[in-house]
């Protein structure tokens, strides 16, 4: 774990202040509290096979091969293994390469930091998908699962959309990743015939104690509750594969905050995962044909 946020953390694309002022912090305060603290979190999600982003990703890459029959498909974590470099690397031989990242909306702290990677290497040709916040397959998917659901639960006095958070100086400063979420937020709802009154966008996971892109999820669940909405679903655009930030942040803690707060019935809908839409999605993205 210590390993993991070291190389996660350092990445001047991620916390962007000056490595004199941060690096210090970085090893002498959060790298001797942090992993123990994430460590407990991934405790309360960890499945037999393992870690459920890993589970997941593994399945996709297995399921996209049968989808893209005659293309090599591998996998790669940005941080940790299986490497970038190693993933390439077994694409030696390809003539081109796509390298999709698993980022629908883009940012510099995580679309910009894979071509980072990429720009280092020597091999093939290599493309690189910048985002696919509003491609209609990837829409579509996530419109699929809300309503799958919805047909299995009923349906909630609001949905709120749930991004990964990011600080508002990277947007003040030109990151396209705010307008992107709420651009998916906006084209999502449309999909699903929601009124303005019936869904909210929120952003999670803020770190450190500069702002972050407000409204921020969990005071906002608490607000919901304590103003008398009974029922929330929560579905996070943003994540592709179920992970630490959906299944204890969303499903635990913030499900924990609105029951807390008064609300009656919480909701964290499942990520795309291995759904069939998403799996055609990820062929139409990755190899994309003359729609």
């Amino acid at each position: 774990m210590r390993r993991y946020l070291a190389e996660f953390l350092s990445d001047p694309r991620v916390v962007e202040l000056p490595r004199w002022l941060w690096l210090p912090i970085l090893h002498g305060i959060v790298l001797r509290t942090r992993p123990a603290k994430s460590a407990k979190k991934y405790e309360s999600i960890w499945t037999p096979e393992g870690s459920p982003l890993a589970v997941h990703t593994v399945r996709q890459a297995q399921l996209l091969r049968s989808a893209l029959p005659g293309c090599q498909v591998e996998y790669a974590m940005r941080y940790g293994e299986p490497s970038i470099p190693d993933g390439l690397e077994k694409l030696a031989r390809c003539k081109k390469v796509v390298v999709l990242p698993l980022y629908p909306q883009y940012s510099r702290s995580t679309t910009e930091t894979i071509r980072d990677v990429i720009g280092k290497l020597r091999g093939p040709a290599v493309a690189m998908v910048e985002s696919f916040h509003d491609h209609p397959g990837y829409i579509g998917a996530l419109a699929a699962g809300v309503q799958r659901h919805w047909a299995a639960h009923g349906k909630a006095e609001k949905l709120v959309m749930s991004f990964h958070g990011l600080p508002k100086r990277a947007v003040e400063r030109g990151d396209p990743y705010q307008e992107q979420c709420l651009a998916t937020a906006k084209i999502l709802a449309g999909s699903l015939r929601l009124a303005p009154a019936d869904f909210l966008v929120t952003f999670q996971s803020r770190f450190g104690a500069a702002e972050w892109l407000q409204p921020y999820t969990e005071p906002t669940l608490r607000s919901l509750a304590q103003a008398g909405t009974r029922r929330v679903d929560v579905v996070c655009p943003g994540f592709v594969s179920d992970c630490l930030e959906t299944l204890e942040e969303i499903a635990l803690e913030a499900k924990a905050a609105f029951l807390e707060a008064g609300g009656r019935e919480f909701h964290a809908l499942p990520c795309l995962n291995e759904s069939p839409e998403w799996i055609a999605a990820l062929g139409r993205i990755a190899a994309p044909g003359p729609d």
